[in-house]
């Protein structure tokens, strides 16, 4: 079928790229220690882009970006571009920012503390604020 001439030369070029490939350079692997503090740090920033990209994925946050007129999928493009510094200091922010807490709550939250303390006080007759309360014993009229 092929003749002896076109074997041979078929043989030769598989040697040639056998032996070409053998040539090739080959990067030197190097084996070393890795630092402990360096898995740590690249555990938590992988964790802390997880924990961004989750907050961003949430229902009520795509929402409110698009009540501010910014497209949900572009803003996740952005989360997804920043550094690891700065999704670092974001998820700091998204960990201790205080759930719901707004100045409103702030102030709702100091009149009941005000209410409670002049009603105890009140109670044991140190003040005399509220009329519905028996007067105590430190003022008995």
């Amino acid at each position: 079928m092929f003749s002896k001439k076109i074997k041979m030369k078929i043989i030769t070029a598989i040697t040639i790229l056998t032996f070409s490939a053998t040539i090739v350079p080959v990067v030197p692997v190097s084996a070393a220690l890795i630092d402990n503090n360096r898995i740590a740090a690249e555990q938590t920033v992988a964790g802390d882009r997880a924990l961004v990209m989750d907050f961003m994925g949430r229902a009520d946050v795509r929402s409110q970006f698009e009540a501010l007129g910014v497209d949900a999928d572009e803003a996740n493009l952005r989360v997804a571009a920043l550094s690891d510094a700065e999704v670092a200091k974001l998820a700091n922010e998204i960990k201790t920012t205080p759930a719901g807490q707004g100045a409103i709550g702030g102030i709702i939250g100091a009149v009941v503390l005000i209410f409670v303390v002049l009603l105890i006080t009140d109670l044991l007759g140190f003040t005399s604020v509220f009329g519905f309360t028996n007067k105590g014993s430190a003022n008995p009229t």
